[in-house]
């Protein structure tokens, strides 16, 4: 049996990501691309719909696996096993995700469940001090309420599977954002999971680099795949300025502070309570935008319906929506520019509907560079804005 001292993070602890850390994280590069080529494969409201349950259940993991690495001490064996077991079971569930609502359902949802409950029973047997192990059991019981409607789903016909797994991850996500009540029980406190600052900002800007890759990965390997013509070449282009700009406005002053406003904040664990979602839609964002470079290379001349109109315009406007929160939770401040895009955005959204897949997307990333260049402006009128988060 692992001992308390050596399971719980210490002073002595390193407190960088480790490189278990980084080989984790390999798997959700093949997540995400298959993401995004799932969704253009399936390009319709239903198809949206299925795409983004997906994606809460692999950020879900990948969220819950970064909190336990953050709360104990990664180098014991313990977190080590439960690291590359989830890692195991994200990888089950990337190969399963084009057909997660297909005949590889039980897979997805098998290895989600395995994922969540496997690691809530190792600390049941290994964790031996009060708080942490009453904490780690509810949560496991948590995850064992919300496994019924992931494992439902999987034997349901596609209608009925969307609903489960909607439900399932609802309570997933409300769950930890009320701090795993149960009767006759106090909710955990965000003091339980207060994070260690330059930990978690480092794993989040990881994660974040890795769903720009996905751009950069899909935008390579469908410029591969078919003839070189010019628009195509255009399109890998305005693909690769996508993630640029994107990247850019994630970065700028925000990320870049990021570890700085965990330190300054009054309750820390609130922040651990609130970036998942903040993140989750920046993410969405760029998954989207990945799904955006796919169908430019492939149909740079296509129409415009509402389904692309939602990839194209929707994927910027939802992660503007993000990195907006993002701001606040830094600088506790309503960043302007931000919502200014996403209004542009919106004006912009009838209009693409007249132009070709190419010329929508070089419209999108207008509005990010005009963002990007008031930033440049701004920031060259006044110094450096320090973190000040609300939280």
């Amino acid at each position: 049996m692992t001992s308390v001292n050596s399971l719980l993070r210490s002073a002595a602890t390193p407190r960088r990501a480790t490189f278990l850390e980084l080989f984790f994280d390999l798997v959700f590069v093949v997540a995400l691309a298959l993401l995004s080529e799932t969704l253009v494969a399936e390009l319709t409201w239903r198809g949206v719909a299925e795409a983004g349950v997906v994606l809460l259940a692999v950020w879900w993991v990948w969220v819950l696996t970064t909190l336990v690495t953050d709360l104990y001490n990664p180098d014991s064996w313990v977190i080590q096993v439960v690291t590359v077991g989830v890692m195991f079971g994200a990888l089950m569930m990337a190969a399963a995700l084009p057909s997660a609502f297909g005949d590889r359902a039980g897979i997805f949802a098998g290895a989600y469940v395995a994922s969540h409950l496997g690691r809530g029973f190792l600390f049941f047997l290994t964790l031996h001090e009060p708080v942490p192990r009453r904490r780690a059991v509810r949560i496991w019981a948590w995850f064992g309420i919300s496994s019924v409607g992931w494992i439902a789903g999987a034997f349901a016909d596609s209608d009925g599977r969307l609903w489960w797994w909607g439900g399932a991850a609802a309570v997933d996500y409300l769950a930890f954002a009320f701090g795993y009540p149960f009767p006759g029980r106090r909710r955990i406190g965000t003091a339980q999971f207060n994070p260690i600052a330059e930990h978690t900002a480092e794993r989040y800007h990881q994660f974040f680099i890795i769903a720009l890759g996905d751009i950069i990965l899909v935008a390579g390997l469908t410029y591969s795949a078919y003839p070189v013509t010019a628009d195509r070449t255009a399109a890998i282009v305005v693909a690769f300025a996508s993630a640029t700009l994107l990247f850019r406005i994630y970065v700028h002053r925000a990320a870049a502070q990021l570890t700085q406003a965990i330190e300054k904040a009054r309750e820390p664990g609130r922040f651990a309570r609130s970036a998942p979602y903040t993140h989750l839609l920046m993410i969405g964002g760029v998954v989207t935008a990945a799904a955006s470079a796919k169908l430019i290379i492939t149909e740079p001349a296509g129409t415009v319906g509402p389904e692309v109109l939602a990839v194209v315009v929707g994927g910027p406007a939802v992660f503007l929506l993000g990195r907006t929160r993002f701001e606040y939770e830094v600088f506790g401040r309503v960043a302007w520019p931000l919502l200014a895009g996403i209004a542009l955005l919106g004006v912009l959204a009838p209009v693409a509907l007249a132009l070709t897949p190419l010329l929508a997307v070089v419209c999108a990333n207008l509005v990010l560079l005009a963002i990007v260049l008031f930033d440049v402006a701004l920031g060259g009128r006044r110094n450096p804005v320090p973190a000040a988060p609300p939280l």
